[in-house]
């Protein structure tokens, strides 16, 4: 039986969402239907379009795409071979049209998106830019598939913005099926405990420059996505709880038997679910309201990237679905955290799909009513599906019950031994205005922090005052703001979790307020982040002045200045367009002006449906 929590927030979004929901099902409903009656979406086109989309193809292809018989899919990648994640993805394409062509369909790579590595840009003015991407991987993914050319997609993705842009783009073509290819995670290399402490020796001055670099090499060192769980492991994690990748495809190691045998049966089941298939699967029937329900419960009870607040908005949106922070704010206070993977312990991704993994996972959530049992996935109907595990037998893949649960309760936990009772994001409000806080790696004494603020309008600033010694041997909220969307892209402050948690270890009492983002990498540090209103669109925190006293109690799930606000004007000012330049940062500049705000997906096109 469903939890009743979840039923009553799945109706309530049901209900918000109506006319919208409705109207884009009708939409790729007439789409779909037109597709199922004349046949491949390339016969409708004209000889000479038809032409231009077949005059680079293989001649075997070429016969096939001249003819109607043949279902047509696209591939959309974000190969690149500068990215550990992407990397994988430059044989993909090959292997993909063997395996859909074996199903009885022609596979063409419909073109590209971009993917930048948040890893890279940390701190760096590239990392202005990291979130609106998502918004570009969107519109090329549409661009891609605008050619009308295709029955099917299949999408390569991982990283931050990749999948959720992916997600979104594709559902603007909600009648076509989309079957999500993972490319899996790197093996384990350096500790997650021996990395994190480095990099506190590093900002402490203790280490060299050499010896930290070497540290993170023996962390990132092959071809794969990085194993702890950040935002790339929780996206990969969430279209699997949303049935856009096969059951058990998210976690397998690179270059492995299995990954390819995973890959080539992706490749067949888009033919299988195409409108010419036995089990037509449009992605926008797949994305309802049911699924975005089962990726919030998800995210919490695996303690996942604060980046999806704003992500699982945005998909939700491009669905038809209103999704807010409430809704998952309800949602946090019934979901137990069931995994520790670092941050939020020493464990990785290897280690949870050695303890069981994602079947493992899945099966305890349906099992506690916790998950919406039936839905629609690219697998077929219902998530019960997903309690089985990939394996090879004799070469061939099958899928296999799996009888037993978690081999490691260190890593992973069923829902009557959970690591916490419930999620591990809180949604907290205040006269700051409406905030996000990861609380699964915090320890409990720092759930509540109040103390004196100290205000930078740069995270360089912050950087530049803990090098100085000037924040040692005291207690303080450090708020960090002009760092929302509309300000400067809203980059990751990751770079400053390492000196905050070196002066937590030291005893002090410090956390961060700030409308920018930490990411799924955030750590122990007590923050409060994505607060909405942001300071450039005329939020609070803008009003903030040293030594006001703030109070972030992540417990109670409030977010509070000590101070009468109403007769300061705001401090402080986002970079004006003629220094918001460099690194590409002024292409972007129409972005800034009409992104919106994070509460609602941090979005460029508004609430698409």
């Amino acid at each position: 039986m469903t939890n009743r929590v979840i039923a009553e927030v799945t109706e309530r979004v049901r209900a918000r969402s109506r006319d919208r929901r409705r109207a884009y099902l009708d939409r790729i409903g007439r789409a779909g239907q037109e597709l199922r009656e004349r046949g491949p979406a390339r016969g409708r086109l004209g000889c000479a379009n038809l032409a231009h989309g077949f005059a680079a193809a293989p001649a075997e292809d070429k016969i096939d795409l001249r003819g109607s018989a043949k279902p047509g899919v696209a591939i959309v990648t974000s190969y690149n071979d500068m990215l550990s994640a992407h990397q994988p993805y430059e044989t993909y394409p090959p292997e993909l049209k063997r395996a859909v062509r074996t199903a009885g369909g022609v596979a063409q790579v419909a073109g590209g998106v971009p993917a930048m590595c948040d890893g890279i840009t940390q701190g760096r003015a590239g990392m202005q830019l990291s979130l609106y991407s998502r918004d570009v991987i969107a519109m090329a993914t549409a661009i891609a598939l605008s050619h009308d050319m295709f029955d099917a997609a299949l999408l390569l993705g991982v990283c931050d913005k990749i999948v959720p842009g992916l997600l979104v783009g594709a559902l603007r073509f909600g009648h076509l099926p989309a079957v999500f290819v993972p490319a899996g995670p790197m093996t384990s290399g350096l500790p997650n405990k021996v990395k994190a402490r480095a990099r506190q020796h590093f900002a402490e001055g203790a280490i060299t420059r050499l010896e930290m670099l070497d540290a993170e090499a023996a962390s990132y060192h092959s071809p794969g996505t990085c194993t702890f769980y950040g935002t790339a492991n929780s996206n990969q994690l969430l279209m699997e709880v949303m049935g856009l990748h096969l059951p058990g495809a998210t976690f397998v190691n690179p270059h492995t038997e299995l990954r390819h045998a995973l890959t080539a049966a992706a490749g067949r089941r888009a033919v299988e679910i195409s409108p010419h298939g036995a089990e037509y699967t449009p992605v926008g029937e797949v994305v309802d309201e049911k699924a975005i329900v089962n990726a919030v419960v998800a995210l919490l009870a695996s303690g996942g990237s604060t980046n999806h607040t704003m992500h699982l908005v945005a998909m939700a949106a491009a669905a038809g679905i209103e999704l807010t922070w409430d809704d998952m704010a309800d949602l946090s206070k019934v979901v137990p955290l069931l995994t520790r993977m670092y941050p939020n312990g020493q464990a990785d991704v290897n280690h949870f799909q050695a303890a069981g993994g994602m079947p493992v996972f899945i099966g305890d959530l349906l099992d506690a009513g916790l998950l919406h049992a039936d839905v629609l996935t690219v697998a077929g109907r219902g998530l019960g599906l997903y309690r089985t595990e990939p394996a090879l037998k004799e070469g061939a893949l099958v899928w296999e019950e799996r009888a037993e649960g978690s081999g490691d309760l260190d890593v992973l936990r069923p829902v009557a031994d959970p690591f916490s009772a419930d999620g591990g994001i809180h949604i907290l409000d205040g006269n700051l205005g409406r905030a996000v806080s990861k609380v699964s790696a915090v320890k409990p004494e720092h759930l509540v922090i109040e103390a004196p603020a100290k205000v930078f309008d740069d995270q360089l600033d912050l950087l530049r005052a803990f090098e100085a010694g000037e924040l040692d041997d005291q207690d303080f909220v450090a708020v960090v703001r002009y760092q929302g969307p509309r300000a400067n892209g809203m980059p990751e402050l990751h770079k400053l979790t390492p000196p905050l948690a070196v002066l937590l270890d030291r005893g002090r009492k410090v956390a961060i307020v700030t409308d920018g983002r930490m990411s799924g990498a955030s750590g122990k540090v007590p923050a409060a982040i994505h607060l909405s209103p942001e300071a450039a669109d005329g939020g609070p925190i803008a009003l903030v002045r040293d030594g006001d006293v703030i109070r972030l109690d992540s417990a109670a799930g409030t977010l509070t200045v000590l101070a009468d606000l109403s007769a300061r004007t705001p401090e402080g000012a986002p970079l004006p367009d003629e220094l918001w330049a460099g690194t590409g940062r002024e292409l972007f500049a129409s972005f800034r002006r009409t992104v919106g705000p994070a509460e609602r997906g941090a979005s460029v096109f508004g609430d698409v449906a």
